[in-house]
C-alpha cells in the first residue's frame, strides 16, 4: 500500500495495514507531530538561522564599508541611523535605504 492509503486509513479511524501499530487517530496525531518536526529541523530552524546571521551582519555594518542594496544598487555607507543608511553611490550622490534592503557587499567578505 502506499502512504497515501495508510494516511486515509488513519484518518477514517480504521486499522492500518501494519497491523494495527498506527491504527487510529492515535496514529495520525504521531504521524503529524512527526511531520511537523521533520519540517521543523529541516526547512524553518535553517532559515531562522539564516535571517539571525543577515541581521547580524546589519548591524555590524559601519560607515565606510562597501554594500548592495536589494535592487542592486552598490555604494558605500556614509551614514548609519537607526533604521537607514545614506549610501554614496557615486561622488556627490547620496540615498537614503532602510537598513533591511542593504547587504554587506562581496567584496567585502572576500577581504575577511
Amino acid at each position: 500500500m502506499t502512504l497515501l492509503n495508510v494516511l486515509l486509513q488513519a484518518a477514517d479511524g480504521g486499522a492500518s495495514p501494519a497491523g494495527g501499530l498506527l491504527g487510529g487517530s492515535t496514529g495520525m496525531i504521531i504521524m503529524m507531530v512527526l511531520l511537523f518536526g521533520i519540517m521543523y529541523f529541516f526547512m524553518i530552524r535553517p532559515q531562522q538561522k539564516k535571517q539571525k546571521a543577515l541581521q547580524e551582519a546589519r548591524n555590524a555594518i559601519k560607515v565606510g564599508d562597501k554594500v548592495v542594496t536589494a535592487g542592486g544598487v552598490h555604494g558605500k555607507v556614509k551614514e548609519v541611523g537607526d533604521t537607514y543608511f545614506i549610501l554614496e553611490i557615486a561622488e556627490g550622490v547620496k540615498i537614503k535605504i532602510e537598513k533591511s534592503s542593504v547587504y554587506v557587499s562581496a567584496e567585502d567578505t572576500k577581504k575577511q
